[in-house]
């Protein structure tokens, strides 16, 4: 052979081999995430979308984004700025892949950032302290300080508003976001604030004192966002994701976990629970966090299954014979070799091995967390009634394996139409969904008020500081110039 053919056979495998490395790289955005096997993701920390609790990270955006991440076959890598104006421009800079940060998508926002299908329903709402006057419409709202976060849609739909009320007026914080604002609201330190509906609905739980006095916009989506781009990969991907999860109700399902139980408490409730934990709790804390620990659950899990039956009472007793903190019938006791109900160390020891039992018994096609809310219907109705419920809810097109579906059809099991089809007979079949939504509301709120609590603490450094500032200021004589 020829050294020019050499050459020539030569070049044509550079140019193979150069090609084939062409044809390997990534040719788009969804394929450049996969091959770095990253998903970078901005977001917020708030009950509605991210933040940690005992069992970790957790939230309908974060749980939304695991999944998604999953889909893609990639790990997920949350981000969260400063502020909220920080993160809406590090997504237009295109400094991230989504924001998955419960964003409200409006008008404006559609200029800046390319939104996904919605994913949730909310309005937006003006926030008072429960102890001061109600502003009944935008006119009252002049009789004190509202004040809003820095760059939410809450700024543009009060702009709106002002165009046929002039009077109306509002301060922008911009260090502090809306869950900060709530709080200094809680705390009597500002007057109002907006905050959307589901945000209000998960954070008066903890601040009871907050109320609603009325909405001022109609029903706005919300959905994640990404930068604008002519590369539409990723976008077609997270609409197909979407989609999937509409059709197959997981989205529901997910939106049950978070908000499903989160009006289960009143104001009542909510109160006489903080007063019991203060008054009551501290005698048997020792109690349940021995059984918690031998039975690995969440003290806390344990203790809002005690309130739940008997208000942390050790001589409390039920007409239909239960005794004791855990309320257990005679024959559970027996079953579990407790010799005397009323004593709490008994009574606390053996609730929390009848409840490991109930979960251990579930069937192994039903995960976590329904897992848990179907035990502690079972510890109130019995596994056969459960059993029977699971079977109407299949009958009836719905999935017996999550809680979802078959809350809506214990009730039937008090319906002579239904319950001569089953096994176990009548039950009161609303009392386990009550029980066990008190319950997820009882714990939340328990874990709130054991925790740290971030939003408290940014609130309050931001607004010390911003006293500070102002002390300074004022302590400066400025010299006049002749």
């Amino acid at each position: 052979m020829t050294r020019k053919k050499q050459l020539i056979i030569g070049c044509i495998a550079l140019l193979i081999v150069a090609a084939s490395i062409l044809y390997s790289l990534p040719r788009n955005k969804l394929e450049r995430i996969k091959h770095a096997g990253v998903l970078h993701v901005l977001t917020r920390i708030d009950p509605t979308t991210y933040y940690q609790n005992p069992q970790g990270y957790t939230g309908l955006e974060y749980d939304l984004v695991v999944l998604f991440a999953e889909h893609l076959g990639v790990e997920p890598r949350f981000e969260v700025p400063e502020t909220f104006s920080q993160l809406i421009n590090e997504l237009t800079g295109g400094k991230a892949d989504i924001a998955a940060a419960g964003l409200t998508v409006t008008a404006d926002r559609k200029q800046r950032m390319l939104f996904a299908s919605p994913y949730h329903k909310v309005s937006e709402q003006i926030i008072y302290r429960s102890d001061r006057r109600r502003p009944k419409t935008v006119d009252d709202l002049d009789r004190g300080l509202l004040e809003v976060a820095k760059d939410t849609s809450h700024i543009e739909s009060l702009t709106s508003i002002k165009k046929t009320n002039p009077t109306l007026d509002w301060a922008v914080n911009e260090t502090i976001d809306t869950n900060g604002l709530l709080y200094l609201v809680h705390e009597g330190l500002i007057d109002y604030t907006v905050a959307d509906s589901n945000q209000i609905l998960l954070i008066r739980r903890f601040y009871p004192d907050l109320n609603i006095a009325f909405d001022i916009s109609e029903s706005r989506e919300l959905a994640w966002a990404l930068p604008i781009s002519e590369d539409k990969s990723l976008y077609d991907e997270v609409e197909r994701f979407f989609k999937r999860i509409t059709r197959d109700k997981t989205l529901a399902q997910l939106i049950e976990k978070h908000y499903g139980h989160a009006s289960s408490l009143n104001y009542v409730d909510n109160c006489t629970f903080r007063e019991h934990k203060k008054s009551r709790l501290p005698q048997y804390q020792k109690y349940f966090d021995k059984a918690a620990k031998e039975n690995e659950i969440d003290w806390r899990l344990i203790a809002a299954i005690g309130y739940q039956e008997s208000h942390w009472l050790d001589n409390a007793v039920s007409p239909t014979g239960v005794e004791g903190i855990m309320m257990l019938t005679n024959d559970t006791a027996k079953l579990l070799n407790i010799k005397n109900r009323r004593d709490p160390i008994e009574s606390i020891e053996g609730g929390a091995r009848y409840f490991k039992q109930r979960i251990k018994v579930m069937s192994d096609d039903i995960p976590e967390p329904d897992r848990t809310w179907f035990a502690l219907a079972s510890y109130n109705v019995g596994t056969g009634h459960l059993e029977d419920a699971r079977k109407i809810t299949q009958k009836l097109g719905g999935d017996p394996n999550k809680w979802m579906d078959v809350k809506k059809h214990l009730p039937l099991l008090s319906d002579s139409k239904w319950y001569i089809q089953t096994q176990y007979g009548q039950a009161r079949g609303e009392e386990p969904v009550r029980y066990v939504e008190n319950i997820r509301g009882y714990y939340d709120l328990l874990v709130f008020l054991t925790e740290e609590n971030p939003i408290k603490n940014n609130a309050m450094a931001t607004e010390t500081m911003s006293e500070q500032n102002n002390t300074l200021a004022a302590e400066i004589v400025p010299i006049p110039l002749y």
